[in-house]
């Protein structure tokens, strides 16, 4: 196989985002999943800064960040109109101070943080996406677009530190709207489990 090559690890939400936006683009290349503590050379000789996503374009192109690699994608193919439904205003505060909440409330120990400051900091935001939502069901009126799927990964790794106490909230079009993206076939395309690629495996397409 020749082509584009996607770096990605399954976990992480900027990988998973950038591989939503290349599943809805039509996008076929080769994915290599890559195991953090152990990063493959090739991938950090096209991008020494050695975090996932990172896109390899056959002329030799790199895109090294998940959003430039979701437009990238889109401005190729965007059957579903997702670029209509962009709001960059909001995924920089995803991406910023909602991110920011996510880490040092998901890992108090690694940032010797207060947990529960950062959770209830980080629900702010969770509730400005459930008013946001009570409208037309997406972040940008009724159907997927770019924002949905440029923020749901974050939120569902939000959720899944504290699954119970999250699904109590009363955040009734928050949690409807992230279990719909969790439920739907693009998501379950996107998170196939792969085995970590080594030099010399066979190419893996993607989407498989």
């Amino acid at each position: 196989m020749t082509g584009d090559i996607l770096y990605s690890f399954r976990r992480c939400p900027y990988a998973m985002r950038a591989r939503l936006a290349l599943a809805a683009s039509g996008f076929t290349g080769e994915l290599r999943e890559v195991k953090l503590a152990n990063k493959p050379a090739a991938m950090l000789e096209a991008s020494p800064k050695g975090t996932v996503p990172v896109l390899v374009l056959a002329d030799g192109q790199v895109i090294e960040e998940s959003i430039e690699i979701m437009h990238h994608a889109l401005a190729i193919s965007d059957p579903d109109g997702w670029l209509e439904r962009d709001d960059p205003d909001l995924i920089a505060r995803n991406d910023g101070p909602f991110k920011h909440d996510l880490d040092r409330y998901k890992y108090p120990e690694r940032h010797d943080s207060d947990a529960l400051a950062h959770r209830e900091s980080g629900l702010r935001f969770l509730r400005d996406l459930d008013a946001r939502l009570e409208t037309h069901g997406q972040l940008c009126g009724a159907a997927m677009g770019l924002a949905d799927a440029a923020i749901f990964p974050f939120v569902r790794q939000f959720a899944n530190n504290d699954r119970s106490w999250f699904d109590a909230l009363p955040l009734p079009h928050l949690q409807g709207w992230l279990a719909g993206h969790l439920a739907s076939d693009l998501f379950a395309t996107i998170m196939a489990r792969p085995k970590p690629w080594a030099e010399g495996d066979e190419p893996l397409a993607f989407p498989g």
